[in-house]
């Protein structure tokens, strides 16, 4: 619980005048449209202004030149959502952090070397070789494959898989029930059979990196799959055999992206993407959902369609075709005018056969 005098001391915000305002007591956050006395809220976006007209929350964050008029009790900060989340996370009782050390249950192989102060919880499996870094916490009934090498401060929660080989720099979250590390999916037809390819890579993932629930990232064919710094991927999401993905990236819920296939910095690709293998995506390109990259990509792109052209070119041509019914009436009604006029020519002109009218 705070004061909304400690919340406005806390986000440099100027406190609304009053004893009574200034001992109002927050306890916690909502949405705008959830949110009961004793809640804060935020507003960074005018589609939900009607919403905040109508909470019930104590005080609303909102921008410093918001100049609309509520009912609620108003903090004015530069950035309404971050402040938000700052305030959140000192509001929150703290998360139960593991205990360093190894859980009874937990399966140790050979030569493994664990830092005292990393936590392996119940029944996790680290086979032979691994090394794992200070802070880290292997949840319950992980696997941790051999000769795997784990950083510091990082965060494997339950049920997660990483197969043999598998690199992890420092401060990587991975979300349970994702697979880092399976076989790639490669075969050949031999004798009119698909016979499995070998994968002897390995995936690494860089500082930094977050990985949603379910997710799964194949080893390479050879070399490395690579997830660079910083980038953030969403749950259910599939990364093939051999994927560059460069620093920063965000990798929406239930995209696909194909062996081979590189991503430049900052790309952000949204949810239920598809890029084929082998092409290259430039630095910052967006490519908007549902859409496909079947082609190298410049950078500073926005993508938009089933074929990834340039998103100002896809919205004309979804506007093209939701006027086609009125431009087909169109062309029907020239079609019969021109009939008409052919009909007048050939009748002054008293010939069988009409000149060609353009």
């Amino acid at each position: 619980m705070m004061t909304l005098s400690e919340i406005a001391a806390f986000v440099g915000a100027e406190l609304p005048s009053g004893e009574a305002v200034a001992n109002t007591r927050i306890l916690g956050g909502a949405s705008l449209s959830d949110a009961q006395a004793g809640d804060i809220v935020f507003y960074d976006n005018p589609r939900y202004l009607r919403s905040l007209r109508e909470t019930k929350a104590s005080v609303a964050l909102v921008p410093l030149d918001f100049a609309e008029t509520v009912s609620t009790t108003l903090l004015r900060v530069e950035s309404p959502s971050r402040a938000f989340t700052a305030i959140i996370l000192k509001l929150r009782p703290p998360v139960p952090v593991s205990p360093p050390g190894i859980h009874p249950t937990a399966v140790i192989g050979n030569d493994v070397e664990i830092h005292p102060t990393a936590s392996i919880q119940a029944q996790a499996v680290i086979e032979d070789g691994v090394k794992i870094g200070a802070g880290t916490i292997i949840g319950a009934l992980s696997f941790v494959g051999r000769n795997s090498r784990i950083g510091d401060d990082c965060r494997i929660y339950p049920n997660v898989v990483l197969r043999e080989d598998t690199l992890l720099g420092a401060r990587v979250i991975i979300h349970s029930g994702t697979v880092i590390g399976a076989d790639g999916f490669g075969f050949t037809l031999v004798n009119g059979q698909h016979t499995k390819i070998p994968q002897l890579g390995n995936v690494q993932i860089d500082d930094d990196v977050e990985v949603g629930a379910c997710t799964t990232i194949d080893r390479a064919r050879f070399g490395r799959t690579w997830i660079q710094t910083g980038a953030k991927i969403d749950n259910l999401v599939q990364i093939a055999h051999n994927v560059v993905v460069g620093p920063h990236c965000l990798i929406v819920a239930q995209t696909g992206i194909s062996g081979s296939a590189r991503l430049g910095r900052y790309v952000t690709l949204a949810g239920q993407v598809g890029v084929v293998g082998h092409v290259e995506i430039g630095d910052e390109v967006v490519v908007a959902a549902k859409s496909g990259v079947s082609k190298d990509t410049a950078p500073r792109q926005q993508l938009m369609g089933m074929f990834g052209v340039p998103m100002k070119e896809a919205r004309e041509l979804v506007a093209h075709y939701h006027r086609l019914p009125k431009t087909v009436a169109k062309i029907k009604a020239m079609e019969a005018e021109l009939a008409e006029l052919r009909k007048m020519v050939e009748g002054q002109n008293g010939h069988d056969r009409a000149p060609e009218v353009s």
